[in-house]
């Protein structure tokens, strides 16, 4: 019981940092209607910059492609901690006003994707200037605060207590300031709704800004102060705001103290199971404990209370109806398939070897972003767990050949079922919860794909591992990236497997444009817009959600395979949380509601063609995630419905070509001269 106790007292510093971003998460939403993605990345910003000016005498502006601006000789920590402050407020300023003031009148999943540009962009430039490990950061707190705390017969370090102190603190006095004061009051109403506040004389985008930079503020003061507990790295605190966003959904985005009391529970249980993990009744793999079961925990609660609860956020009264990227019905579709699978595959057979595996990559990609189209951009459904269903279903197929013999194309077909199988499971709140919440609980499913299935040494790839799959191999015939084929393909891969993958994206393809056309996609489409009115219409909702979450799944989990047998392996980092959230926005710039949106996405993939063109002109590939966030928020901001959805004829140098050939011709026909 003692031992128990003790690591409740130790688990206050990490519950201290989800506690306090859980608070920083409630007061963007009450300001501005967005669950913000990229609290936990702000307060990485400022740990980093506080870091840089304490002990380089250098500024980290998060610019891409500026280095570090000395100023001098190593801070003091007073002005250091205020101008790293500073940063974070001026970053609140711009988002706020340069993205999420454009954004006002959108729907949930605009304002969702644009938090996810901002978080890609900082951690992008983290790793950019910091590279991915980790490193030591100055202490805050005075010197003796180091000091220790004799409790339950140990000692424990005193600023867990000095943490926990900070956010009670934050969290009383956010209450008192939303409760007792104009600010607080005026923000209160303006979330309730917008319109009324608007005609009693507030102004809800100013309300907007002084939350989010306020939400900003606290992130990087909680950055600052948790950074010398743990590791300071463009990973850690930026990825804390998942369980974070777990604590703020249980609070409804509504209440302060119940926020920063989840989070402090989350940190606890967190460190208790470190503790059970001691016991030799805990489950364990090769004599090391089953990591992640703290990520699934949280998962299953969170599946638990929004089974039990239902749809949990409140609405916020606004001037406009929430515009959703238009899904337009594809006109011509056999043609355009026939030239693309036609130049596509030749460029497969006549093409270079590293050309021809971007092409494959590239390919292969096409397919997680078409399983986005189904589930997010037809059926409304914010998903960020379809590459988690992809890395199942690649891991299957390693574990079935290798553990059972059980090969292609046996092997294959068991492994999607197994994947769609848990994509349907996951559709089981989805039939109570919708939009963030789902988001929510998706990305925390995502988390524990992650953690306790892939990296786990007893059934999964094992951490900083990799599980192998053979070739592929139909009745003897070898059709995996070294198959046979002739000599003037130049190298491996060869393009047997290339085209393989060519003629799965075809079939999905014509699927899934054929599903918009289809009495099924309509429905899809009524339920994206209005669940209660397309229930008023008999349309059934449930039944469209799990035929939307199954058949995503089906697509994402044949991405899986085909990326199992691309690598010769199944590792954890080609599944992880954050390439998860690359893939959406990658999605969402290409155009989340077509077929070709999902192709012009892929483009963007990792090892895709783009990264191919980046690495052949020496350009970094963290710039391409600079590129992906970025865009994500000027796409969602400029071009909600995709670049896809822009005409060849529309595009910029086409209209200018088309403008100057008017005005030659113009100048050129002969003018009529009056009498």
């Amino acid at each position: 019981m003692t031992q128990l106790l003790l690591f409740v007292l130790l688990g206050m510093s990490s519950g201290a940092l989800v506690g306090g971003l859980s608070l920083g998460l409630v007061l963007n939403y009450q300001g501005a209607g967005v669950p913000n993605f990229a609290i936990g990345a702000v307060a990485m910003l400022g740990a980093f910059e506080f870091y840089t000016l304490r002990t380089a005498g250098s500024l980290f502006l998060p610019l891409p492609g500026v280095p570090l601006l000395g100023v001098g000789k190593p801070w003091a920590m007073l002005p250091a901690f205020v101008v790293a402050l500073v940063v974070c407020a001026v970053v609140g300023v711009l988002f706020d006003v340069l993205v999420l003031g454009r954004l006002r009148t959108s729907s949930p999943l605009a304002k969702l994707v644009a938090s996810l540009g901002l978080l890609l962009t900082l951690q992008a430039i983290a790793v950019q200037r910091f590279g991915t490990g980790g490193q030591s950061a100055p202490n805050v707190l005075p010197e003796n605060s180091s000091d220790l705390v004799h409790v339950f017969g140990t000692v424990v370090p005193d600023d867990r207590f000095i943490f926990t102190g900070i956010v009670i603190v934050a969290t009383v006095a956010l209450v008192v300031l939303y409760r007792f004061t104009r600010f607080g009051l005026a923000t209160r109403a303006a979330a309730e709704n917008e319109a009324t506040a608007i005609l009693t004389g507030l102004a809800p985008r100013r309300i907007s800004t002084a939350n989010t930079v306020l939400a900003f503020v606290l992130a990087g003061t909680l950055g600052i102060l948790i950074a010398p507990t743990s590791q300071l790295d463009p990973t850690t605190i930026a990825l804390a705001v998942i369980p974070a966003m777990g604590a703020a959904l249980l609070a409804r985005f509504t209440s302060f103290p119940i926020a920063a009391g989840a989070g402090f529970l989350m940190g606890i249980v967190q460190s208790e199971l470190i503790y059970l993990q001691t016991k030799a009744w805990f489950p364990s793999a090769g004599g090391v404990s089953l990591p992640g079961v703290a990520d699934l925990v949280y998962f299953l609660v969170i599946m638990a209370v929004l089974l039990r609860r239902g749809q949990s956020l409140p609405t916020r009264g606004a001037l406009e109806e929430p515009r959703l990227p238009a899904a337009p019905s594809p006109k011509r579709i056999a043609l355009p398939a026939v030239i693309g699978v036609a130049a596509c595959g030749l460029a497969l057979i006549v093409t270079s070897a590293d050309i021809r595996e971007a092409l494959t990559n590239t390919l292969i990609a096409a397919l997680v972003c078409l399983s986005l189209v189904v589930i997010t951009g037809l059926t409304g459904q914010i998903s960020l767990i379809q590459l988690g269903l992809a890395g199942i279903a690649g891991l299957a197929v390693s574990k079935l050949a290798i553990d059972a013999g059980i090969g292609f194309p046996l092997g294959p077909i068991i492994a999607v079922v197994i994947a769609t199988a848990f994509g349907v499971i996951v559709a089981l709140p989805a039939l109570r919860v919708r939009g963030v919440s789902l988001a929510i609980l998706t990305v925390a499913g995502m988390v524990a794909i992650e953690n306790f299935g892939l990296d786990n040494t007893k059934w999964g790839a094992g951490i900083g591992g990799g599980s192998p799959v053979p070739e592929p191999k139909f009745f003897g015939l070898d059709i995996g990236p070294n198959g046979p084929f002739p000599d003037w393909h130049g190298g491996v891969p060869t393009p047997t497997f290339g085209l393989i993958c060519l003629a799965a994206l075809l079939v999905f393809g014509l699927l899934v444009a054929s599903l918009r056309r289809s009495p099924i996609g309509q429905r899809m489409l009524a339920v994206r817009s209005n669940e209660r009115a397309a229930a008023g219409a008999r349309i059934g909702p449930r039944q469209v959600k799990i035929i939307a979450f199954g058949l995503s799944a089906l697509i994402a989990s044949v991405a899986g395979v085909l990326y199992a047998y691309d690598f010769a392996s199944v590792a954890p980092s080609q599944f992880d949380t954050l390439s998860a959230l690359e893939f959406v926005a990658f999605a969402y710039i290409g155009g989340i509601t077509t077929v070709r949106g999902a192709i012009f996405g892929s483009l963007l993939a990792p090892g895709a063609l783009i990264a191919l063109v980046m690495t052949n002109l020496n350009i970094s590939p963290t710039y391409l995630l600079i590129i992906g966030g970025l865009g994500l928020m000027l796409s969602v901001v400029y071009l909600p419905d995709g670049a896809a959805s822009l005409a060849l004829r529309d595009q910029p140098p086409v209209r200018l070509v088309r403008y100057l050939v008017r005005t030659r011709r113009a100048r050129s026909a002969p003018q009529e001269v009056s009498a």
